[in-house]
């Protein structure tokens, strides 16, 4: 069986699903056969270029047009659009993977669960970072009791794309679109990841504060000569700081920026327990800084065995991986979870979680106060 994949987005995040779907049948020769199908777009001529690029054999510009078409739906546009056309390929039991954060509501995102439910078919929200090896790793460590008791995690995502207040105006600087602005473009990986590694340890979140910040109102925007046509209003953050109670008494910290002069994509995450204690950032993505019970300082461990998690479909040990790979291994398990009629994590009621979180800590930053996440 060859599955159809549709990908609505041809961009930052349709570059990247586009390239696993290609190294899916080098690299994971297991995975179900798929044709990259019909990628959907706005511009015919652009579409008609990247569709060529990316080795798509149709192209469409109503997403519409492309659902009966496809036996799976990949919706990578801008948060607005998250909503309406996953909705209607559920409808017609078509499976979806959806970019975080799952939609720009909280509303919206419940209508998306409801809709993944009613629908019965995997799902997926695009948390790619649960499948560095590394944090696969760090995962395994905490199952196992290397930590001891969860007490404290640790989340920061921290870019400097805007810190030049001249920096053009984008769609995920518009609240209409885009939802929130660090909070949710960043911040949702960290909420997430931190889930995935200690949720299980730490139960459910009691209660959570939070603090927005935008430290530019308005950015400009520039014509074909780099002369500026005019400036529009920035209606989202420009970074948050949150903390977050755990039924278990542990406590989370969480940040995110796109201030923070010096770092380009810094996501950094530590968790810290009665035994020890283990750091991951993705800017040394193939490492896991690990401290032990009796040991005088973290060690270095390189994720790269065969025995690791992923490695063994790569290159020999010690050859690192980069970013684009964890794409790969997201679309490898979604994509059999499909084809198995299996179960995917996370999927859209994952998703709603975080989406919770992210209200929640708007909520908070609103009343200035401690808020309940439900």
């Amino acid at each position: 069986m060859t599955l159809n994949i549709g990908v609505l987005g041809y961009r930052f995040m349709g570059r990247a699903h586009s390239n696993a779907l290609a190294r899916l049948p080098m690299f994971f020769p297991d995975a179900p056969d798929v044709e990259r199908h019909t990628l959907v777009g706005r511009d015919e001529e652009a579409l008609a270029d990247a569709a060529e690029r990316f080795g798509f054999s149709h192209t469409a510009t109503d997403w519409e047009d492309a659902i009966d078409d496809v036996d799976v739906f990949y919706n990578l546009g801008p948060n607005h659009i998250h909503p309406e056309p996953s909705i209607a390929a559920l409808d017609a039991g078509v499976p979806v993977l959806c970019e975080k954060p799952l939609a720009p509501t909280l509303d919206e995102a419940a209508a998306m669960r409801d809709a993944a439910a009613d629908a019965d078919v995997p799902t997926a929200t695009a948390f790619n970072y649960r499948f560095v090896p590394a944090v696969r790793y760090a995962k395994g460590l905490i199952e196992d009791g290397e930590l001891g008791e969860i007490r404290q995690v640790r989340g920061r995502y921290l870019q400097d794309w805007l810190a030049d207040p001249e920096a053009p105006w984008a769609w995920r600087l518009d609240a209409d679109m885009a939802g929130s602005g660090a909070l949710g473009d960043l911040g949702a990986h960290s909420i997430d990841l931190a889930e995935f590694l200690v949720g299980d340890a730490v139960g459910e979140i009691d209660r959570v504060s939070g603090h927005l910040q935008t430290f530019v109102d308005e950015r400009p925007v520039y014509d074909e000569e780099g002369g500026v046509e005019e400036y529009r209003d920035v209606t989202v953050d420009d970074a948050y700081t949150a903390q977050v109670a755990y039924e278990s008494g542990a406590i989370g910290n969480f940040e995110a920026s796109r201030f923070a002069e010096g770092h380009k994509n810094d996501h950094t995450i530590a968790v810290h327990g009665s035994k020890g204690s283990l750091k991951f950032s993705l800017e040394r993505f193939n490492e896991l800084e690990v401290l032990r019970e009796g040991d005088r300082g973290y060690q270095t461990v390189l994720v790269t065995d065969e025995s690791d998690p992923y490695i063994d479909h790569w290159w020999p040990p010690g050859h690192v991986i980069g970013w684009e790979h964890t794409f790969v291994h997201e679309n490898y398990e979604f994509l059999s979870a499909v084809a198995e009629g299996g179960e995917f994590e996370p999927s859209f009621e994952q998703g709603y979680e975080v989406q919770k979180l992210l209200d929640a800590v708007t909520r908070a930053d609103e009343r200035g106060e401690w808020v309940s996440v439900e």
